[in-house]
């Protein structure tokens, strides 16, 4: 019994060191490029050409983020309150619309409920390059190219089929009593929805939130077919044009990328508990 009980603890442990070994193996392959990242971001030009392994550590500085945050024809810094002007309502008007759509395809029952939800799932394997075509003549035709708005309603309408396919599974998880309580004391659908449900649905959203304010800070594709004027150019537009005449400015570059990268992070650390909690409850159904 005593050698069977030693070798099963051996086993658990064995697998525990490899399930380590693993975890920090894919740490390490995730971390050197970003270490390179960042290592290139505050070095000069001369030691980035180099190799940013040979970076002289008496030489770093914050030269490359100011040349990015001030940039001579892409500043970075219009780029991000564009990318703001943006992203922020295509984060929280998908969110509204998709989150009541969902309470409606989980609640209520209505004519092709399932097939509309069905095809509602397909939309979400259709590539972005498909239908770019398609959404280009849309937009032209109501007159919402080179602006905010059509890039806001093309984020917007994109995102809500995942979105209602997420917050319908996590509004399945909540328990119906409180609702069917809430009615009997007389509250309308409406009511139930804003003060009972939604309430209870913070980490959920918060996840939906967190993961649709970086798809679409991060978006250079649709950005493109949509924005033409220089100056309305999102964050993202503007690391291709750091790239110079001559030769390309890696530590600026590379400064540009991490600039661009702060706010989806801040995002993220942010809702990082509420976010953590909307998958677990999410999962646990």
């Amino acid at each position: 019994m005593t050698t069977r009980f030693l070798n099963e603890h051996g086993r658990r442990r064995l697998q525990r060191v490899g399930q380590y070994v693993v975890s920090y193996g894919f740490t390490a392959i995730w971390l050197i490029p970003f270490i390179g990242l960042v290592a290139t971001s505050v070095s000069p030009f001369r030691e980035v050409i180099r190799g940013w392994w040979n970076v002289d550590l008496s030489n770093l500085s914050l030269e490359n983020y100011f040349g990015a945050w001030n940039h001579t024809s892409a500043p970075i810094s219009d780029g991000v309150v564009n990318s703001l002007i943006v992203t922020f309502p295509a984060t929280i008007v998908p969110i509204v619309l998709g989150s009541m759509a969902a309470y409606g395809f989980l609640r209520y029952r209505f004519p092709a409920r399932n097939t509309l939800f069905f095809i509602m799932v397909l939309l979400l394997a259709i590539p972005q390059y498909t239908i770019a075509v398609p959404l280009f003549q849309m937009l032209s035709d109501m007159n919402l190219i080179n602006t905010f708005l059509g890039l806001i309603i093309m984020h917007s309408a994109w995102g809500a089929p995942w979105v209602i396919l997420f917050m319908r599974g996590y509004f399945s998880t909540l328990p119906k009593e409180v609702e069917e309580s809430a009615q009997i004391d007389g509250a309308g659908p409406l009511s139930v929805f804003f003060k009972v449900v939604v309430p209870m649905s913070w980490p959920g959203m918060a996840s939906v939130f967190a993961l649709q304010f970086t798809w679409v800070w991060n978006d250079f594709f649709f950005a493109l077919i949509t924005i033409y004027d220089h100056d309305m150019m999102l964050a993202t537009q503007r690391i291709p044009l750091m790239r110079g005449e001559f030769q390309v400015d890696w530590g600026v570059l590379t400064a540009a990328a991490i600039l661009t990268t702060i706010v989806p992070l801040v995002v993220y650390m942010t809702l990082q508990k509420y976010y953590v909690k909307g998958f677990i409850g999410f999962a646990s159904k």
